[in-house]
């Protein structure tokens, strides 16, 4: 154990080292670092192909839901995207169809000029592109110093003399493990993002009224107004712990005033 114990120390001491420079989640900390340093780092991202995380959301009225539906699904499957999630749903006054899509980034923009080239005026429509290029080489170079301090270790347990050595050896390498899994997984989830936008596309179609129509106006005020009957009972399903817990309390209040009535 007084033979391994140095290395150990100076195993973690140089983790510490390597660890000061960023927190966690890959944020850098301010500090001063040299000219050389900071041409390098540059030079690295210029170099590498930057990672840009690039979003979308589109929200239009269409003359037919069905029909628009159906050109999406073309577009979709003509620029090798699929469809994530898929949502309809109806209301007194419109049917709404919202769909998310994920297409490869460098079909993004042209996926988006086909399904709205034929939309006169969006209701929004709002496009983002996010530069991650330094935090995932951040997180990069930091795997690559988890690993080489995890190879480490593994020689340091081949030098343990005991049981209690191995065991304090392997849990440090079992914790360090941990954070190479995590960040691998933070990698593998920014890669996807980067090759794969996110386009939320939102379009509806207005129900037609007609102004003189009573019955009909009746009826769909009448639908809507159970509608909400329906989402209020909801509601208080959800707060049934609570509405039982309150009927508990009145019970016994009422209880300890007509116990204290009695006494008098």
């Amino acid at each position: 154990m007084k033979k391994i114990l140095p290395l150990l120390v100076a195993v973690l001491f140089y983790s510490c080292h390597n660890e000061s420079n960023t927190d966690y989640e890959g944020e850098p900390i301010t500090q001063n670092f040299e000219i050389s340093d900071d041409i390098a780092f540059e030079q690295e991202i210029t170099e590498s192909k930057r990672k840009l995380i690039k979003t979308g959301e589109v929200i239009f009225k269409t003359k037919s839901i069905s029909e628009t539906r159906k050109n999406m699904y073309s577009i979709i499957k003509k620029y090798k995207g699929y469809i994530s999630s898929d949502e309809s749903v109806n209301d007194s006054y419109r049917k709404i169809n919202s769909i998310s899509i994920r297409i490869p980034a460098d079909k993004f923009d042209d996926l988006l000029y086909e399904a709205t080239k034929d939309v006169l005026n969006f209701d929004k429509k709002n496009i983002e592109v996010k530069d991650i290029t330094e935090h995932f080489l951040d997180i990069q170079t930091r795997v690559k110093t988890k690993k080489e301090l995890e190879k480490r270790y593994l020689e340091l347990l081949q030098k343990a003399n005991n049981v209690n050595e191995m065991l304090e050896v392997e849990k440090q390498i079992g914790l360090l493990r941990s954070e190479i899994e995590s960040m691998e997984g933070k990698l593998k989830y920014y890669s996807n993002q980067v090759s794969f936008s996110t386009l939320n596309l939102s379009f509806y179609e207005t129900m037609d009224i007609k102004e003189d129509g009573f019955t009909d106006k009746f009826k769909y005020n009448f639908k809507n107004g159970w509608s909400n009957i329906v989402t209020f009972l909801l509601f208080l399903v959800n707060l049934w712990p609570f509405i039982i817990l309150c009927i508990l309390i009145i019970i016994l209040i009422k209880h300890y005033f007509k116990r204290k009535r009695a006494e008098k």
